[in-house]
């Protein structure tokens, strides 16, 4: 666990993907994901880059929003529910978001591991963390309608499924904006 940051900050919790196929997705997510300022920082051009802009990897979100102050429980339940056989992950289609697109996943290991957290800490969801897991990756959002039908239409007409091998699970602290990484906890069984 990485001191530091907010205490209060939400902690945010990944499914942390092998290191190829997280190169795939970040490739497309850098090339379709817009640019955002940095809260509080001053407005960059459109060409993007430089100080004060910020973009996430790629990830594939399991709780959005655990309570900062639990993040020693929340570490350790994770911990434990990485002490497991790693797994695959099927990429079984491509998703319209509306504003943008992701590629929709599954896996019965990931269900149930995700299942199994959401129950430990059901006192702490939020109604967002309290609703059935959808696993995507975004690649595209918070653009025009327009936009996004063209890639989806375009990532949909190349789509083929394929397994992707999960690795672990990540930990982190929502700063209004960016993410801080708190901790990895690779698959160990």
């Amino acid at each position: 666990m990485t001191p530091g940051g907010d205490a209060a900050a939400p902690l945010v919790v990944t499914l942390l993907l092998q290191e190829e196929a997280q190169a795939r997705f970040d490739r497309l997510r850098a090339q379709h994901f817009p640019v955002r300022p940095l809260p509080g920082a001053r407005r960059e051009r459109a060409s993007g880059g430089g100080e004060g802009v910020f973009r996430l990897a790629a990830h594939v979100t399991l709780f959005h929003a655990l309570p900062g102050e639990q993040l020693a429980a929340v570490d350790a339940d994770l911990a434990a529910a990485a002490d497991r056989a790693p797994f695959d992950v099927a990429v079984t289609g491509v998703r319209m978001l509306g504003r943008g697109v992701a590629y929709d996943l599954a896996a019965p290991e990931l269900t149930a591991l995700r299942d199994g957290l959401a129950v430990g800490w059901a006192p702490w969801l939020t109604r967002q963390d309290a609703q059935r897991l959808r696993a995507h990756i975004t690649v595209q959002n918070k653009v025009t309608p327009a936009r996004a039908r063209a890639l989806h239409a375009e990532l949909t007409a190349g789509f083929v499924p394929e397994r992707v091998p999960a690795r672990g699970l990540g930990l982190w602290r929502y700063l209004g904006g960016p993410w801080e990484p708190v901790a990895e906890h690779p698959f160990t069984g």
